[in-house]
């Protein structure tokens, strides 16, 4: 099958994967979603004389001739069914166990296949093919008589089998005439019977997810899209720090051989921000105690200086951007990077949206740790931090490399620090604070209503003192700076679609930045536009453009960062978190309400 993004993630909270519609892991990295991938297909690892491909593990029937996959309703477990050309067929589960157990959630290390008799009898061969060093070589291993142990660059591991071990060994064809259960996951013992043992956590884990989907406040409308994207974004968080990854892949190319290929396997505090910020319109207030607590962490470690924008997922300040040689890259187009230049930034938008998810814990009662405030003044350091650089130059949110300039997004983003702070202080009862962050946010509004507006075009530019466009400028009405109605909001929309709109997605900007002009659109801007246009009174032209972007989703039912303009073909780092946010935050606007049909 050729190499596309139509793939399905798996997951734990702890440990991910990328399965195929062959359903081969091809994306997986262990122990940690930013570790050495063991499962590295997707970008390489094709080529002789590993026939068939290098990391990657999956079930091939002898035959085949159609495969059907789904995931099971409301979990991110995937049912695979392959037939062959006499009719026979099987099934393939693929899980990561997650479940109530012993008073805490047990998240290994691991994946689980099962694969099941359906029909007849198949043949079939089982390929597992773990790499290490980023591709360069295939792991190491050792065998027992019921496992095999493959020695990975970041951690031994031990696959756990009813399956006869030679079979995988020798990657023999054989008739699959009774289930078989795999655990691959950390080199520990495994004592137990693995088929039962499995068995039970595929039950456990089902009823996991769906007791966790029961809790959503989804909207009427469009409910199967926003939950796949809920849960999504749920396996995109690391649960033992509470940090949320951007993607959970690195070096998917923003558009063919463009050398934008960046690694989006940690968190980026303002992918978190609006992460959390749409999963608590659905409710999902898990996750934003959780990331709070990452966030507090990284403000005690700051101590009232310079954040950076992204940090590893265990709070790692220093992510030195390299090249994995071995790899060619997504169809070839490489380089594939490990780390992030980005953490060297300054991005003052950082400031803002720390506050912004922090805010929440002041006024939501129903969280199990509420702000106190202790927490205030700890937060008011970050304020002050934001009031000081609402006017300085800085990469903006969309990471230039090559040029910094005041930009207005940050600027608002600043601003919101300041007032989100007054907002909290009165509800503390701390009136002199109150006036305090108030006053600050009347003085960094006023900078941006002289030195953003630009009175000649008749609307707000992406930079003090500028013309250019940007599409964060359509955040000016969320963040509450502007309303929808102002005649200054309705302008800088309207240039916005005449100047980035191109048929019917939106690009960040049209200028050249440090890799030439970009030549796909960004999907979370599309959504911007979609909202936009609904504020705008243009509701039927906002459903309209929403069910277009819907109907770009894979077949998992998520989008990657970016899509072309000509094709619609998806790019980019996948399953992206910003397009998720934007499907989920779009179909609550939209939808009817419930009062419609009750």
């Amino acid at each position: 099958m050729p190499q596309n993004l139509d793939l399905f993630p798996i997951g734990n909270c702890s440990v991910s994967a990328l399965i195929d519609r062959d359903g081969r892991f091809v994306w997986g990295c262990m122990p940690r979603i930013d570790s050495d991938p063991v499962f590295s297909t997707l970008l390489g690892g094709l080529e002789p004389p590993f026939e068939g491909g290098k990391g990657l593990w999956d079930v091939v029937v002898d035959g085949a001739v159609k495969i059907e996959q789904a995931y099971l309703r409301n979990t991110p477990i995937l049912r695979t069914v392959v037939t062959d050309a006499d009719g026979a067929s099987l099934e393939i589960i693929d899980f990561a166990p997650r479940f109530q157990q012993f008073g805490r959630i047990y998240r290994p290390t691991a994946f689980i296949r099962l694969v099941r008799p359906i029909s007849g009898v198949c043949r079939a061969t089982i390929r597992l093919r773990p790499t290490a060093n980023w591709g360069a070589r295939l792991a190491e291993h050792t065998n027992g008589s019921n496992h095999i142990r493959y020695l990975c660059s970041d951690m031994t591991l031990r696959l756990t089998t009813d399956c006869p071990v030679s079979h995988i060994l020798e990657e023999r064809t054989f008739r699959v005439e009774r289930t078989l259960a795999m655990f691959l996951g950390a080199d520990e013992g495994f004592d137990a019977d693995v088929g039962a043992t499995c068995t039970r956590m595929l039950q456990q884990t089902e009823d996991y997810w769906l007791n966790w989907v029961r809790g959503l406040a989804v909207p009427l409308d469009w409910q199967s899209a926003v939950i796949r994207a809920a849960i999504t974004l749920k396996l995109c968080m690391h649960e033992e720090t509470g940090a949320i990854v951007a993607a959970m892949t690195t070096s998917i190319p923003e558009h063919a051989n463009s050398g934008r290929n960046w690694d989006y396997r940690y968190c980026w505090l303002r992918d978190a921000y609006y992460v959390v910020q749409a999963l608590n319109r659905l409710g999902a207030a898990d996750i934003l105690e959780n990331y709070l607590s990452y966030l507090r962490n990284i403000v005690d470690r700051a101590a009232g200086g310079h954040i950076q924008p992204l940090f590893g997922v265990g709070y790692e300040p220093a992510l030195i951007e390299r090249f994995a040689p071995d790899l060619p890259g997504y169809r070839g187009m490489g380089p594939v990077r490990i780390g992030n230049q980005a953490f060297e930034h300054q991005q003052h938008d950082v400031y803002g949206q720390i506050i912004l998810s922090s805010t929440q814990a002041f006024f939501d009662e129903r969280l199990l740790r509420p702000g106190t405030i202790e927490d205030f003044k700890a937060l008011e350091p970050v304020g002050e931090r934001a009031f000081q650089l609402h006017d300085q130059p800085d990469a903006s949110l969309w990471e230039f490399r090559g040029r910094a300039n005041v930009h207005t997004y940050s600027s608002v983003m600043c601003w919101a620090a300041c007032d989100r702070l007054g907002n909290v202080a009165e509800k503390l009862g701390l009136a002199d604070r109150a006036q305090f962050w108030n006053d600050r946010a009347a003085k960094v509004r006023e900078a941006i209503d002289t030195h953003a507006w630009n009175e000649t075009l008749g609307r707000f530019a992406a930079t003090f003192g500028g013309e250019e466009l940007d599409a964060s400028l359509l955040q000016l009405v969320d963040l509450r700076f502007i309303a929808a109605d102002d005649p200054r909001n309705k302008a800088t929309v309207a240039a916005i679609e005449a100047g980035l709109r191109k048929g019917s997605y939106l690009l960040r900007y049209a200028l050249p930045d440090d890799f030439g002009t970009p030549q796909t659109a960004f999907n979370i801007c599309t959504f911007w536009l979609v909202e936009a246009l609904y504020l705008e009174g243009r509701v039927e032209e906002a459903r309209a453009l929403f069910q277009e972007m819907l109907d770009r989703r894979t077949s998992a039912g998520l989008l990657s960062e970016d899509i072309g303009f000509e094709d619609g073909e998806l790019w980019g780092n996948y399953p992206q978190t910003y397009s998720l946010v934007g499907l989920i935050n779009c179909a609550a606007l939209l939808s009817r309400p419930w009062t419609s049909v009750r």
